[in-house]
């Protein structure tokens, strides 16, 4: 199969450049997590129970982070070469994937105080997922629908292209979460969670001819 003149034999480097970020940024958000600072009359387990805050922002954003690098990780195990056009594609993902301890820190910081503070912060942390799931969709179409010669040639590209309906989810999910963090702040947060969950099941199971996919190596 004749390949574009712009690709490049080893989509590995971009993936092993984007793993860092990955790992940077599920690493970053643990900070928002402070040691309490408390007198000798007063109960340190009190004072950690008033974190919960950035506790739940930590699992909800560690399950973003880490659910989003698993979903890459596959998508790149369909991918035999990268062009350049997908390499500035999955920078716009990093791009979003960096971002996401600093909303995880207005969560922290805000979740509890009630009122526009709270509805902001958790509105703010939806528009970046927004963002990510914009980032990753289009990454997606562009391999299916503009570039599937990038595809290892026994990677179904009927199957692949339907699976741009399931992963796309998000485009309509997430959107709705920041109308919804202006009612319901803290539910909010646990939506995230379960979106989360949603893609945490494989959406790109795509059929292979040859040897299954267990069989595979990365």
């Amino acid at each position: 199969m004749a390949r574009s003149r712009d690709a490049l034999d080893d989509p590995g480097r971009a993936e092993a450049f984007s793993d860092g970020v990955f790992a940077i940024a599920i690493t970053l958000i643990v900070l928002e997590i402070g040691v309490p600072h408390v007198e000798s009359d007063q109960s340190l387990w009190s004072a950690l129970g008033k974190q919960w805050p950035s506790y739940a922002a930590y699992v909800v954003s560690f399950l973003v982070i880490g659910i989003v690098w698993a979903n890459h990780h596959t998508l790149f195990s369909y991918i035999a070469r990268v062009d350049r056009t997908l390499l500035f594609l999955n920078l716009l993902i990093l791009l979003t994937v960096a971002l996401i301890p600093w909303p995880t820190s207005l969560v922290a910081d805000y979740l509890d105080t009630g009122g526009s503070q709270a509805k902001v912060a958790v509105a703010v942390y939806s528009m970046v997922n927004v963002a990510m799931a914009a980032t990753f969709s289009l990454f997606w179409w562009y391999v299916v629908r503009r570039a599937p010669h990038l595809l290892h040639d026994d990677v179904d590209r009927a199957a692949a292209s339907a699976s741009l309906h399931r992963f796309s989810l998000g485009l309509l999910v997430y959107p709705l979460t920041v109308l919804l963090a202006f009612v319901v702040p803290i539910a909010t947060m646990a939506v995230h969670g379960v979106i989360a969950v949603y893609y945490a099941f494989n959406q790109l199971s795509i059929p292979r001819s040859g040897a299954a996919p267990a069989e595979e190596t990365a």
